[in-house]
């Protein structure tokens, strides 16, 4: 039986709508660089000033056995070969409030993509970098629809000034509903390195389900 809201149902939901886009939406390409890379969360800042709210799921990168109490815990995660401490982490659910009404909230996205979030933290404390990762877990029309996060992505940051090479099928790489992506992008700007990567492809032999549907983007501080 479908389920039904009333008036009061529906103001919350327009209340939450807004409160999610402003955490969690894409920001104007206007808004860069003095906006945040993520809800809260930019690239540069002191891990000592992270919010210590809304998001949860700590744990190693590289180990995600080894699970965090929070960010301050970043120096107990291995160094990457940038010398830098990988920190997954998810958003809380408990703060979201549109989870409970529709579905298409839950879990952790950015606009509109279930993503994998992992943060880089130097030893001095700051914010080295930032990566979101579509969700190679994630349904299949959302797999499907991954590389167009790029899009939303160059919309944010801007879109001139991105070096992009494509590479064309290898080996047994072929095109997923006559579509093949391999594309590296990368972009400088305001003391930051932006990489992009997006792939939309398949391997011979395998079923159709199983095709590579991702975007990847980070942002590494500079200097």
């Amino acid at each position: 039986m479908p389920r039904r809201s009333g008036p009061g149902t529906r103001q919350v939901l327009i209340a939450a709508v807004a409160i999610t886009g402003a955490l969690a939406g894409p920001a104007r390409a206007g808004d860069y660089p003095a906006g945040n890379d993520l809800r809260e969360i930019r690239v540069g800042m002191r891990v000592a000033d992270l919010p210590t709210e809304g998001y949860a799921g700590f744990a190693c990168a590289a180990d995600p056995e080894r699970k965090l109490h929070g960010w301050a815990e970043y120096a107990t995660c291995p160094r990457d070969e940038h010398g830098l401490h990988a920190i997954a982490f998810g958003y809380d659910e408990r703060s979201n409030v549109l989870g409970p009404l529709d579905d298409k909230y839950q879990g952790t996205k950015v606009a509109g993509h279930p993503v994998l979030l992992t943060l880089l933290v130097g030893d001095d404390g700051r914010v080295d970098g930032l990566e979101m990762r579509t969700d190679p877990k994630a349904r299949l029309y959302l797999r499907k629809k991954a590389f167009l996060f790029a899009n939303q992505v160059k919309a944010r940051y801007g879109e001139e000034g991105w070096v992009c090479s494509s590479a064309p099928p290898t080996g047994d790489e072929a095109p997923v509903g006559g579509t093949f992506i391999k594309e590296h992008c990368e972009k400088r700007a305001d003391g930051r390195r932006l990489v992009l990567e997006r792939e939309l492809l398949r391997h011979s032999g395998e079923e159709l389900r199983q095709f590579v549907g991702e975007t990847r983007f980070t942002i590494l501080r500079e200097g």
